[in-house]
């Protein structure tokens, strides 16, 4: 598999180069040269999620895995479910937190994990990577306990819920986190900094676990399959995606399944007051405001870094601009949409209420809708009781991490503050 590098396309590596590197030259994203459209896609929809994965990850990555090794990566990394449920006629939503942190990260964390355990023969490496909420525990708990993998993780202190918090502070090991005086574009931002500085990127070993690498998203490209495969044949063609957007990964994964085939009609990019894209898609202006604080924290992301990865898509004629629309939901309307939710029977935390709410403002009489659900509304429990005004119980993940003693450092945002606390921890585990 041949990706280049989206700011300097003389940078091609390949499927194990791109995941090893995490980033590329001047912080550039890795993409395929060319994405082959799938044939027989209603053959590929009738099989079981983890057959029909492997297939789809043959394909995108060109055969570049063994077949031996793919298949054991896919099998100890896809062992849960994502069922879509039906919240009303023609209204699903695809719930993706069935895995072991409650959200729909675990999908690429477990598999990255997996696929670096394979491909890098027990040389060191040091996984950096920042979270605005769901991304810590999936790296934390895919990566936990595998030798010769050391994983930092910033997030913005303050700033994700305390549950959030517990599943990935309390877990120790070779798992190390720390706490950012600042938002998450600043996380994201020490993150890139860091893989611009030979001290540390050559020193430690650097690779990151965010959705800028291609294994993740890769990975996220599967759950669009496994949601078409339990809509009716005879609907698929009618079938509207709304993604819950912050960091674009997620909303990226769907357009990749669209372009190997999916019958996908349209996507809706869903995002919370940072508007950054639906925004410019309206304006054609790229203008990212202040990060605001919202209680669909995971989405709180003015410079979504994935974002080049979907103009790709487009500018290269891989799918028409039109297929995408963006529209923002504030915090009064996420309120809203959880209770309408609430009202149907179905507890939801903000991030789907977000998606469901952008879902239902246009979706046509003859099409089927389908909102992401991103994480176990337990994992908002404060929120969502806050707004629903009654108890939600904890699932015995979450009920286990409150427990424990978190292991964390707080750090102001600077840049050189994290470089001494990196080679302090990390340079003898090299």
């Amino acid at each position: 598999m041949e990706l280049v590098n989206l700011k300097d396309a003389s940078d091609a590596v390949t499927f194990a180069e791109a995941v090893k590197k995490g980033l590329g030259k001047h912080q550039g994203l890795y993409f395929p040269k060319k994405i082959k459209p799938m044939d027989n896609i209603d053959e590929l929809l009738a099989l079981p999620l983890v057959e029909r994965s492997i297939k789809v990850l043959s394909h995108l990555t060109e055969n570049e895995l063994p077949a031996e090794t793919l298949e054991s990566i896919v099998k100890t990394a896809f062992y849960f479910e994502a069922p879509l449920v039906q919240v009303k006629e023609n209204v699903f939503n695809l719930e993706l937190f069935h895995g072991p942190t409650l959200a729909f990260k675990d999908f690429g964390g477990r598999f990255m994990a997996q696929v670096l355990s394979k491909i890098t023969d027990g040389a060191p490496i040091t996984i950096l990577t920042a979270t605005s909420g769901d991304t810590g525990a999936a790296v934390a708990h895919a990566f936990h306990g595998i030798e010769n993998i050391n994983v930092v993780i910033l997030y913005p202190k303050g700033k994700i819920s305390q549950l959030q918090e517990k599943l990935f502070t309390t877990i120790g090991g070779n798992i190390h986190t720390v706490a950012i005086d600042a938002d998450f574009d600043a996380c994201q931002q020490l993150v890139k900094t860091a893989f611009d500085d030979p001290d540390v990127r050559d020193g430690l070993h650097l690779n990151s676990a965010n959705s800028i690498n291609i294994s993740r998203l890769l990975a996220q490209v599967c759950y669009y399959f496994e949601a078409m495969s339990q809509v009716p044949a005879e609907k698929r063609k009618d079938v509207v995606f709304s993604v819950p957007s912050g960091n674009f990964g997620n909303l990226t994964a769907g357009m990749i399944a669209k372009t190997l085939g999916l019958p996908i009609k349209r996507f809706v990019a869903a995002t919370n007051l940072n508007d950054t894209v639906p925004r410019y898609l309206k304006t054609g202006e790229w203008a990212p405001n202040k990060t605001v604080a919202t209680i669909s924290n995971a989405m709180d992301v003015s410079q979504p870094n994935n974002w080049p990865r979907i103009e790709a898509l487009i500018e290269q004629g891989y799918l028409p601009k039109e297929i995408l629309q963006g529209d923002a939901i504030d915090e009064e309307y996420t309120q809203v949409a959880m209770k309408q939710l609430a009202a149907l029977g179905y507890v939801s935390e903000p991030h789907a209420a977000v998606a469901y709410r952008s879902l239902m403002k246009d979706l046509q009489d003859d099409e089927v809708g389908i909102f992401l659900g991103t994480a176990h509304p337990a994992k908002f429990r404060e929120t969502v009781e806050n707004v629903l005004g009654q108890p939600i119980s904890l699932p015995q993940a979450l009920a286990d991490a409150v427990a424990k003693e978190a292991f964390s450092a707080d750090l102001p945002n600077d840049y050189e503050a994290l470089k001494a606390h990196m080679i302090s921890l990390l340079q003898d585990k090299q």
